[in-house]
């Protein structure tokens, strides 16, 4: 039987990943199923959690919970609580008073954070929407890093236009932790890909990614 240990330093993956995003609908989900996958099947031990979402119940497909478990071999009601799984397209408390229900405070969601045992040597954790996106009553992304004192955090980040503006007020609150940036959807044969990517590497100085191997290779180091 598998059980769980509370998130304290000393009880936590041996690498603590945690997945924010630009914006919304950027692709955060679809990186980690494909990369905590690619990990696995390289014989790393791994786990996903994501402490609130939210979905439309009239769009068709897995919920993010559903994706990342599929990914690590978990149960998706170990990846995100059911009582944090609301069934409204806004932010998690956004969407919890619209529904009446109790607004997770970001002490309960990571109180809530739990591992299995034996701890995993890769722990992923999804957020919700950009760093500023609430996920709590009192707080956001940058607020749940503060927190967890993530070992890498990873920016899943558009490859078109505005990726640069987005990617760099987005990676700015976390200028004094480990970052690499993650480029979803990049296509080698668009010149304005290749040269989003050139920016954020030669001018900014960004340590950027752009498929599940590399990333899985760059966490693996």
């Amino acid at each position: 039987m598998t059980t769980n240990v509370t998130p304290d330093r000393a009880d936590r993956p041996d690498l603590l990943v945690l997945a924010i995003g630009t914006a919304t609908d950027i692709g955060k989900t679809w990186v980690g199923g494909r990369t905590l996958a690619h990990l696995r099947a390289g014989g790393v031990t791994v786990a996903a959690r994501k402490p609130a979402q939210s979905f439309d119940p009239a769009e068709p497909g897995p919920l993010d919970a559903e994706v990342l478990a599929e990914a690590t071999g978990e149960h998706p009601d170990a990846v995100c609580p059911p009582h944090r799984t609301y069934s409204v397209a806004m932010a998690p408390p956004m969407a919890a008073e619209a529904l009446g229900l109790e607004v997770p405070t970001l002490a309960e969601l990571t109180a809530e954070l739990t591992w299995p045992a034996p701890l995993p040597e890769v722990g992923w954790v999804e957020t919700v929407g950009g760093p500023r996106s609430p996920i709590a009553a009192d707080g956001d992304a940058v607020d749940l890093a503060d927190e967890l004192d993530p070992d890498l955090v990873v920016l899943v980040a558009d490859a078109g236009l505005g990726t640069v503006n987005a990617v760099l007020l987005s990676a700015g609150p976390f200028a004094d932790v480990d970052l690499v940036v993650y480029l979803n959807r990049f296509d080698p044969d668009d010149g304005l890909h290749r040269r989003n990517r050139d920016w954020l590497v030669t001018r900014e100085g960004l340590e950027v990614v752009v498929d599940p191997e590399a990333l899985s290779e760059r966490i693996r180091r």
